[in-house]
């Protein structure tokens, strides 16, 4: 399993510059980018032992992190 936390830009690093521009422009596209942002930060938390959590939860966590990967990447292939 990857410790490694998965940013927007890294997962994407050929729409960093799109991802920028959507984040200073689109309200919309900037709570999703936040709200990825936070799961990320929680889900590499558990992921490093700094934060417990159990399976089932962590599971959950990636799920959503994963819809909002989608709905994020739907909008910069707009």
């Amino acid at each position: 399993m990857s410790h490694t936390p998965h940013e927007l830009a890294e997962e994407f690093p050929d729409l960093a510059d799109k991802i920028h521009a959507l984040k200073t422009s689109d309200a919309h596209f900037a709570k999703l980018a936040d709200a990825y942002h936070e799961l990320n930060r929680q889900i590499h938390r558990i992921e490093t032992d700094v934060e417990p959590a159990s399976d089932e939860h962590q599971t959950e966590l990636r799920k959503q992190r994963m819809a909002l990967k989608d709905e994020i990447y739907t909008m910069l292939k707009a």
